[in-house]
């Protein structure tokens, strides 16, 4: 299994940034490389405690769906999703906010673990860690920028 903990720093209070990190519109902004579209369950706005959402984007050369549910959800202090259905065989993305002065500490923990045995874990460490990587670093620019506005 890899796990990817990564720490945006944020010049914004702790509700701004909770709701920028659950908004299914900001996020398709946020990855219009890969073309990200909201395509089931909650297609718009904030998602919600057990609300599920399902993506269709374009990941490695290949479209793939990815469907997700908030499973856990404290205001304004952290959600959690876990995928339903998809590519990998486990993921579980943890979103943390702790306020720091007049900033807000965002934490994301990323666990997941590719199918296919000894070749997902090879193909984890060598290329798609540090492709989720940028791509959750990319997403946490938007919402920065988006909360600092």
């Amino acid at each position: 299994m890899s796990k990817i903990h990564l720490t945006t720093i944020i010049n914004s209070d702790i509700q701004t940034v909770f709701d920028l990190s659950r908004d299914i519109d900001l996020h398709q902004k946020s990855t219009f490389k890969t073309g990200e579209k909201a395509i089931a369950g909650r297609t718009s706005g904030m998602i919600e405690l057990g609300e599920t959402v399902t993506w269709r984007a374009k990941h490695l050369g290949f479209y793939q769906t990815h469907t997700s549910k908030i499973t856990e959800m404290e205001k304004p202090s952290k959600f959690t999703d876990v995928m339903l259905k998809g590519r990998f065989k486990s993921f579980k993305h943890q979103h943390l906010f702790k306020t720091r002065g007049k900033q807000t500490i965002m934490t994301d923990i990323l666990e997941f673990e590719s199918p296919a045995g000894i070749i997902g874990k090879l193909f984890n460490y060598f290329f798609l860690k540090n492709y989720m990587t940028e791509f959750l670093t990319e997403r946490n620019k938007v919402i920065k920028l988006t909360a600092e506005k």
